[in-house]
């Protein structure tokens, strides 16, 4: 008797849900060209302000940034079929842009400008109020007086990978092991660069403070 092989059943898996709220099942392998597109105008698209403030912060240069977030799209779209459905596509996204960051914008940046459109200014008071893991000071009352100017400049200050880690972590609010996903580091480096990043820009924070007299002299 011979025995007939049992058909497979395709791959479904979960998309992101749709602007009505609800989860697509998407097959594909049966997937057309014209459908993966039509997804990842729906699913990818709706972070491009997000990715845009993040590119701003990494190349700190609007037309680097604008040029950095186009190329991340492109080759995200190149390779949506490689994305697992389901799973975390911001995370994803953000990988893409960081990795393109890292092999071509650092090697060939336009001088840093200052642009109006950088993250918000809550999001940027929510990085400066996790730069200590103590609780709060005299000394961190004072900081949080500071202008969002100085806020944004020290970030810019700190080194690259500390400030690629401090935004996604404080700004962005990712956790270790998506930041680890994302710059493709093990978690225990994203902690020892959140530590340093963190310290670095409370140390520059409270020598800005002391400049204004927020903070009297000698070490905080």
């Amino acid at each position: 008797m011979s025995s007939r092989p049992k058909s497979e059943k395709p791959e479904l898996t979960v998309s992101e849900p749709a602007s009505g709220g609800a989860l697509v099942r998407v097959d594909r392998d049966k997937e057309s060209a014209a459908e993966r597109s039509k997804r990842f105008e729906r699913d990818a698209l709706q972070y491009m302000n997000q990715l845009y403030a993040a590119a701003l912060r990494y190349t700190r240069n609007p037309d680097d940034a604008q040029d950095l977030v186009q190329d991340t799209y492109a080759k995200a779209y190149t390779s949506f079929h490689q994305f697992e459905p389901g799973t975390n596509l911001k995370a994803w996204l953000y990988r893409v842009l960081t990795t393109t960051f890292i092999n071509t914008y650092r090697k060939d940046q336009r001088r840093p400008q200052t642009s109006d459109n950088e993250a918000e200014d809550w999001q940027l008071a929510s990085a400066a109020s996790h730069t200590s893991d103590q609780g709060k000071s005299a000394e961190d009352v004072a900081l949080e007086n500071l202008p969002d100017s100085d806020i944004k400049r020290a970030l810019h200050e700190i080194p690259e990978e500390f400030r690629i880690a401090v935004y996604l972590a404080d700004v962005e609010g990712f956790s270790y092991k998506e930041i680890a996903e994302i710059v493709d580091v093990p978690a225990g480096t994203v902690m020892s660069r959140l530590h340093r990043g963190r310290k670095q820009l409370r140390e520059k924070l409270t020598e800005y403070a002391r400049e204004l007299g927020y903070v009297k002299g000698g070490k905080a």
